[in-house]
């Protein structure tokens, strides 16, 4: 991480570097004539603590000799220039503590330094996503961010900078600081501001993982989720991640939230594979969204037989809205026997309630979707214990859609063959429905 930390500020501190370092104008003994912009230091031996300050190839000597010069000449016109390069010294250091303390003496000297203010706002944010006092680190990240982006338009260009290599650094120096105040917005699941300031600094470094995924889940996490951007900049992060751990469960969670908007994960390849080589989507580009409820519900009843579906897939299609179809496959299962599996809720001798679905199975606690009336008591031997796995069968009789119930008639115990307690049903079942054995999406 530090190493990153390093590469990332030296990208822009070294094309200050020169300024910084530019050597004042040497005392003329009283000589005047110099460009205004142009700082001078008259006092010879305050020059010559300067120039070996500035010059010396150590950097722990240059550090040391920065915080003399510092000390002996607190009102120097140089200070500001002197603390800026004491402050990229630790920094070369890799001395975090002392290049943030350095960083807030050169904000005292110059509110709007902005070198200064992108390494704070920086390692304020490095410390927040690192777990170190999350919400003060944070704040402190957006407050320089904020005061960054503020002073930005006034900072002026360094001597001997292109134009061009000028405007990359201030769209760098934007960047740090537009992470940092989207970073912060999300925190406070403030998403519009979260979108538009991550999605500035992603346009910036657009291949910096720390970013890129906050941008996705604030894309994915709103409200109203802005699905195109989220999967797509979710796939870039996956691209994009540090280490196969992290590419294998940011791809993972995309895919979900893929499958949550598509209706399935066919194609789900194909976006990480686009989203790896191009840091932005292509125009136009969509994914199609899944069916709505009462379209699945008629595409499963037109493509798989009533006796062959399992008992999520009945309480999906009379819940899906679609009352056409529900009634349809309501008279096919209607005073019919059916054969279950399902977990007891509560029981008593004469009636059962049975969680039945994945869902209600695996809710917390199990939420009974059964109401199963026996059609005769059971053996007080036999009564089934809560959280018992049971196979039984019954008649549907009636259901309520919300919350779903199905009640069951003529009811009875389906034990499994070879057991003591086993007993032949009169009949065999037409159909058998198990809870299905899959993961929850």
């Amino acid at each position: 991480m530090k190493k990153s930390l390093i590469t990332l500020v030296l990208a822009f501190a070294v094309a200050g570097m020169a300024q910084t370092a530019q050597p004042p104008a040497a005392p003329q003994g009283g000589q005047q004539g110099a460009p205004a912009q142009k700082k001078e230091i008259k006092d010879p031996a305050e020059y010559n603590a300067y120039m070996g300050a500035i010059q010396a190839p150590d950097p722990n000597t240059k550090a040391t000799n920065l915080e003399a010069f510092v000390n002996q000449y607190p009102n120097s016109v140089m200070k500001e220039d002197a603390l800026e390069l004491l402050m990229r010294t630790y920094q070369q250091l890799n001395n975090i503590p002392k290049t943030m303390e350095a960083a807030n003496r050169v904000l005292q000297a110059n509110p709007n330094n902005v070198t200064a203010l992108a390494l704070l706002s920086y390692l304020h944010r490095l410390m927040a996503q690192n777990g170190q006092d999350t919400q003060n680190n944070m704040a402190q990240a957006r407050q320089f961010g904020e005061k960054g982006l503020a002073a930005l338009p006034n900072y002026p260009k360094p001597e001997n900078m292109s134009d061009l290599d000028f405007a990359k650094l201030k769209d760098s120096l934007a960047g740090i600081f537009n992470a940092s105040v989207g970073l912060a917005c999300y925190t406070t699941k403030d998403f519009p501001c979260a979108q538009k300031s991550l999605q500035d600094a992603v346009n910036a470094t657009p291949n910096d993982f720390s970013i890129v995924y906050p941008m996705a889940l604030a894309y994915l996490d709103a409200p109203q989720p802005d699905w195109m951007h989220g999967l797509w900049y979710v796939a870039r992060a996956a691209g994009v991640a540090p280490t196969p751990q992290a590419k294998q469960q940011v791809s993972e969670y995309g895919r979900r939230k893929y499958i949550k908007f598509h209706g399935g994960d066919d194609g789900w390849p194909d976006v990480l594979s686009a989203a790896a080589a191009s840091p932005v989507p292509p125009a136009n580009w969509t994914i199609k969204p899944a069916p709505t409820p009462a379209e699945q519900a008629e595409i499963m009843m037109k493509s798989k037989p009533v006796a062959q579906m399992s008992f999520d897939e009945i309480q999906f299609i009379l819940t899906s809205g679609n009352q056409q179809v529900a009634d349809q496959l309501w008279q096919q299962i209607k005073d019919k026997p059916l054969a279950m599996v399902g977990n007891v809720v509560t029981a008593t001798a004469t009636e059962l309630s049975i969680a039945g679905s994945y869902d209600d199975i695996n809710a917390q606690p199990p939420k009974p979707d059964i109401t199963l009336t026996m059609a005769g008591p059971i053996p007080a031997a036999r009564i089934p214990k809560p959280g018992q796995q049971l196979a039984f069968q019954g008649k549907p009789a009636s259901f309520t859609p919300n919350p779903f119930m199905v009640t069951m008639e003529d009811g009875s115990l389906v034990v499994q063959k070879g057991s003591a307690a086993a007993e032949t049903p009169k009949k065999k079942p037409a159909t058998t429905h198990k809870a299905p054995v899959r993961k929850k999406k």
